[in-house]
């Protein structure tokens, strides 16, 4: 009785051995889809690390204003007056980098329209000591004459900037040392002169209307002072 007991347990401990080994065949011997191929020795692994500006989809940061060119046949000393006739703009430009490498014109041209904004309204409420900075001595004369003559006639100017359309820089050159750009400016306003009484003598409050102006800044660029002044204004014959 004790020997068929050992037998019958052999044959039970066989029978769970070979049951074992073929789940473990089961598990191992098929593909399950998150096996990983062994890397070819032969083959360069993919990059590591960040993108490079180089790579294919990439794009290089923008250019923050415009970059000095080299004009050739024309290299000389940069301070001396342009006595060789007008210049395109792209040549002007370069001559200001030359003078003033820090010149950055996307930078200049919106300082432009601020100090056009505060001009004008400066002006139209009488603010001398608000242009005093911001103008030339010669352009200073004229607006401070103006507003003059407005006081003495007892009049006011009511001028409101509605939106600027155009804001473009149109020339550009360097004479002696004096960086000067010139910028068109299209905006469209609402101007009214009012008399002491009050009446509209002038304008229309209601209605804004196109106005064009071309103004000249300067700025010495052999002096610390960023600042640019107006130096002259006129409009379109």
């Amino acid at each position: 009785m004790g020997d068929n007991s050992y037998f019958f347990e052999i044959i039970i401990f066989a029978m769970i051995a070979v049951f074992l080994a073929y789940q473990l065949h089961k598990a191992l011997g098929r593909k399950t889809g998150e096996e990983r191929e062994r890397p070819n020795p032969f083959t360069a692994p993919p990059a590591q690390g960040p993108t490079t500006q180089g790579q294919q989809g990439v794009r290089p940061p923008p250019f923050q204003g415009v970059p000095p060119k080299v004009i050739e046949g024309t290299a000389r000393d940069v301070t001396q007056p342009d006595d060789d006739g007008p210049l395109s703009l792209e040549a002007g430009l370069a001559r200001i980098h030359q003078a003033d490498p820090s010149f950055d014109e996307r930078r200049f041209l919106k300082g432009a329209e601020s100090a056009f904004g505060i001009i004008v309204d400066a002006f139209a409420r009488g603010d001398t000591d608000a242009l005093r900075p911001l103008l030339a001595d010669a352009v200073y004369n004229d607006f401070a004459k103006a507003i003059e003559a407005r006081a003495q006639a007892g009049e006011t100017l009511e001028a409101h900037i509605q939106a600027f359309d155009t804001v473009d820089l149109v020339q550009a050159r360097l004479l002696e040392g004096q960086a000067l750009c010139t910028v068109k400016f299209i905006t469209h306003q609402t101007n009214v002169t009012r008399d002491a009484q009050g009446r509209v003598v002038d304008g229309d409050a209601e209605h804004p209307s196109e106005v064009v102006d071309i103004w000249t800044f300067a700025r010495d660029t052999r002096s610390s002072n960023p600042n640019w002044r107006l130096v002259e204004t006129r409009v379109p014959q």
